[in-house]
């Protein structure tokens, strides 16, 4: 199993100690260091390089969204999961528009945040389901107009952006449909294509105009 490297980046000390004794115990994960703040972060990722960086997004000075911008403008660009506790709104939706690739909640079991550090380390985004209904809901029909493209989907188009919308991931997405998870790849990147949108959450937004 190839070692991702991870930073974690919170203002909160017991957050930090938790998730830092947590996820170096977890295989294949390596802890490269922990921040206090966003600039932290972006100084401890120039001089590590690491593969993701799990950021809390309310954060003093520096917050993690501020932080993000300048994380993808790096060569290499670390992934960026952003932590939250879901009590933002515009927050969730301005860091995917800085280049997040998703968000965790802080209470997801470690077990989950292991399968999203993984999954953002190999290009994919990373979005919960509790995430992903929270967005939603916010970037609604009055934020981004259905796409008449819609109207051109395939049935199994339509399937697949249906259970996007649903925050469902690709694996579960693939098991629902009985499909290889190769499969439903290909559809989601040919969906963001046809749909002209540039993540997973703009494709869970148009799904919800099916």
């Amino acid at each position: 199993m190839t070692t991702i490297t991870v930073i974690i980046a919170d203002d909160d000390p017991y957050v930090r100690d938790y998730l830092g004794d947590a996820l170096a115990q977890a295989e294949g994960i390596e802890v490269a260091g922990v921040a206090a703040d966003g600039a932290e972060a972006v100084d401890l990722a120039i001089r590590t390089q690491p593969d993701v960086v799990l950021m809390d997004i309310r954060m003093p000075g520096v917050d993690g969204i501020a932080a993000t911008v300048e994380l993808i403008k790096l060569d290499p660009a670390p992934a960026v999961i952003l932590m939250t506790a879901l009590d933002t709104d515009e927050a969730l939706l301005g860091g995917l528009a800085a280049g997040a690739r998703g968000y965790t909640i802080k209470t997801a079991p470690v077990a989950a945040i292991v399968e999203s550090l993984r999954a953002a380390a190999t290009g994919t985004d990373v979005l919960s389901p509790e995430a992903t209904r929270r967005l939603v809901a916010l970037a609604s029909a009055p934020r981004r107009a259905a796409s008449p493209r819609l109207t051109e989907l395939g049935d199994r188009e339509r399937e697949v952006l249906r259970l996007i919308g649903e925050g469902a991931s690709n694996a579960a997405i693939a098991r629902t449909l009985y499909l290889a998870e190769s499969t439903v790849k290909g559809h989601v990147s040919r969906l963001m294509t046809k749909l002209d949108c540039d993540n997973r959450t703009q494709l869970a937004v148009l799904a919800q105009h099916l």
